[in-house]
């Protein structure tokens, strides 16, 4: 790696949860089928001036509607960081489910970093498949579609270098055009699994979240993870609760704003997994 390479702060943001169960989150169920509830997140990366985005959560209507447990605002912890939303000039959407691409019409001065593929998969045949299309809210995906008839939507086919220190994966599986980010910090090279690995357990387990696209491309994305990442405790799952409890809370966010870029208090391990 680069010596000269920018190092970003890093930060994940924890807007939203729900309760769950294990059968809910592993293909095949789980014989102990005990609570293991989802956080839902948006992370940032900055350095300087420059506020990069990834992903961009639901609204508190969403979350009504879908059942979730609405925390707080993204965009009001972005603004209390510091972070003005029309000073996010870049944002990274892993991906479109509902999750992932809310709000997008609050950032005036962003440009949007998608895998094309998920677009098209999105927009395609498939969502006329219940199945399919319920992990997506029309009205995101057609509002991104509106910001790239604005030219504000920038595509990547696979890997791609956003800008020195953020390098973007696409990976599928999950969803058609799912990626995964990798950002540069004081702590080395952190990667963002977004819902590459929804938890460390997915992951260490060799078993992929039930929301699939492709199973065998999860099954590959949990390789790459590893193969991208330093060490294990470089990875960062997407809705793991564990992420709040590994990493130190930001003063004044606690349960809200875990600090990404230093490492954790400890790796996970067997004794963590509920």
């Amino acid at each position: 790696m680069q010596n000269d390479l920018p190092i970003y702060e890093l930060y994940a943001i924890r807007y939203a949860m729900r309760d769950a169960n294990r059968s809910e989150h592993f293909i095949g169920g789980d014989p102990h089928d005990s609570p293991m509830p989802m956080d839902y997140f948006v992370w940032l990366a900055r350095c300087g001036d420059h506020n990069v985005l990834i992903d961009t959560g639901f609204t508190e209507v969403v979350a009504a509607r879908r059942g979730r447990q609405f925390l707080h605002c993204p965009i009001d912890t972005l603004a209390a960081l510091g972070v003005a939303a029309d000073t996010v000039q870049d944002i990274i959407l892993t991906h479109l489910h509902y999750d992932h691409s809310g709000h997008f019409d609050r950032f005036a001065n962003a440009s949007f970093h998608l895998q094309e593929k998920e677009l098209q998969f999105a927009t395609g045949k498939y969502m006329r498949h219940p199945r399919m299309s319920y992990s997506f809210e029309v009205e995101d995906v057609c509002g991104i579609v509106r910001m790239n008839y604005k030219q504000r939507v920038m595509f990547h086919d696979g890997d791609d270098n956003l800008c020195p220190g953020i390098t973007l994966h696409g990976t599928g599986g999950h969803s058609a055009g799912l990626q995964f980010v990798s950002v540069h910090t004081k702590r080395g090279w952190v990667v963002l699994a977004s819902d590459a690995a929804h938890f460390y357990e997915n992951m260490d387990s060799g078993r992929p979240f039930t929301v699939a696209y492709h199973v065998g491309e999860m099954l590959e994305s949990f390789d790459r993870l590893c193969k991208v990442a330093p060490s294990h405790d470089h990875i960062i799952p997407g809705h793991d609760p564990l992420v709040m409890r590994l990493y130190p809370a930001v003063d004044g966010f606690e349960g809200r704003v875990a600090q990404l870029d230093v490492p954790p208090v400890k790796e996970p391990d067997a004794a963590d997994i509920p």
